[in-house]
């Protein structure tokens, strides 16, 4: 990766005017005083950011937070009301679905067209054109009028034209997510390829675990303003504390260290134990509003307690104890297990298998287990604990959430790859 920025943007502002009713916009024109019959929309608020050269950027936030406002205008499909965005080198952006074909041109024409606009000669052109056929895989509809095109036809000649026109800088909304599930994932072994060669990705997506695992860097927006910005890792929590927080927007975070005044619905230091368990990440990520607590858990296997690692196979269980501050009910417990970098191996909750959870009252105490058998491959991986409460505005509210408060070791077994063990045998028959 480059220390020389491929993307450059200072103070990037976008306004649009909201009128109420579409006379209002006469009405506006033709007015001699200074009276204003439109309200100003700020869809992006004074952003300033750099991408390096060779980045894969993850660009996350919830609807309306102004990612495809900042992917237009970085593509040069829309203005800015103010600032500046600096590019240096050939961008090639694939957005929302429909943008940059014409409806009435084949297939093939709208890849010479859209490469054209490139700068590519048609021999050039000629010579990429048999490994773009074969990227899109859409047989003889190549040849075909693009209105007649389904949706995921549609984004695999469109991808595949893009990348077959070798862009420095690749930008990718949501598009992709039409596609299936087979071509998605021949798209990101491709990012990989591209991101060996240099190339800089700048790509909007909602899977935050397609953020952990493709990103050297990831941006959170939030109302059209840079709510985070940094590590992957760090963005994703930024993001999820932001999705599942408190319905009245009150910040109820329960810090890493430090005890909040529960009179804000935080956790009163007598709860919060310091646990002194082996397996325990003093460097966990922790928050919610405090109505309970997790204060204590046990982790066992075979028989031992309080282990630092776990055979391969092995059934790990694991009791978390939740004190209550308030009476609570719709109760979700949840546990999740990832790798060191932040993939997602598995996780559940008490909704997601449908189970009746019981109501609590302020002063329980209450034992969750979860039991499991550990079919990852060696390594090193991470568990989540948390209580929630069932919501139906904002799915749920966090109450107690541990990210990554346990440290695993998985140990024994061949040397095979990947992360799960599906228990494989392999024999020769003759």
């Amino acid at each position: 990766m480059s220390s020389e920025p491929a993307i450059v943007v200072s103070n990037l502002q976008k306004s649009y005017r909201l009128y109420h009713r579409p006379f209002d916009r006469v009405r506006e024109a033709l007015s001699f005083s200074d009276r204003r019959f439109h309200t100003e929309f700020h869809a992006l608020k004074g952003l300033d950011f750099e991408i390096q050269k060779g980045e894969t950027v993850g660009l996350i936030g919830p609807n309306g937070s102004g990612k495809s406002t900042l992917l237009e205008i970085l593509c040069g499909t829309l203005a800015p009301s103010h600032g500046s965005v600096k590019v240096d080198g050939t961008i090639g952006g694939l957005l929302e679905l429909g943008a940059g074909f014409n409806p009435e041109f084949t297939g093939r024409e709208n890849v010479y067209l859209n490469a054209m606009i490139f700068g590519l000669a048609r021999d050039t052109i000629d010579e990429k054109m048999e490994a773009i056929e074969a990227f899109a895989d859409i047989g003889d509809f190549v040849d075909q009028p693009v209105k007649t095109y389904s949706s995921g036809m549609y984004v695999r000649l469109a991808f595949a034209a893009m990348i077959g026109v070798a862009p420095d800088i690749l930008v990718i909304d949501e598009a992709l997510a039409v596609g299936d599930v087979r071509f998605q994932r021949k798209c990101y072994r491709h990012f990989r390829d591209l991101q060996n060669k240099g190339a800089t990705i700048l790509f909007v997506t909602h899977a935050v675990d397609l953020i952990r695992t493709h990103c050297t860097r990831a941006i959170q927006l939030n109302e059209g303003q840079i709510a985070s910005i940094g590590a992957p890792k760090m963005v994703v929590q930024s993001y999820l504390e932001s999705m599942f927080s408190v319905e009245n927007g009150v910040e109820n975070q329960i810090a890493n260290s430090g005890t909040p005044d529960l009179e804000k619905g935080s956790i009163p230091e007598s709860s919060m134990s310091k646990l002194k368990r082996a397996t325990h990440n003093s460097n966990e990520h922790r928050w919610g509003d405090g109505r309970a607590s997790i204060i204590d858990y046990t982790i066992s296997s075979n028989g031992s307690d309080d282990l630092i690692e776990v055979l391969r196979g092995g059934e790990v269980e694991i009791k978390i104890m939740v004190e209550f501050y308030e009476n609570l009910d719709g109760l979700i417990y949840g546990c999740t297990l990832r790798t060191l970098d932040g993939v997602t191996v598995f996780g559940a909750n008490t909704r997601s298998r449908h189970l009746q959870i019981r109501s609590r009252c302020k002063g329980d105490i209450a034992e969750i287990i979860f039991q499991f058998r550990v079919n990852v491959l060696p390594g090193e991986y991470f568990i989540s604990l948390g209580v929630a409460e069932d919501s139906e505005r904002s799915d749920q509210i966090a109450i107690d959430r541990r990210y990554d408060m346990l440290h695993l070791a998985v140990r024994g077994g061949p040397d095979d790859f990947g992360m799960a063990d599906l228990e494989m045998k392999i024999r020769e028959e003759s």
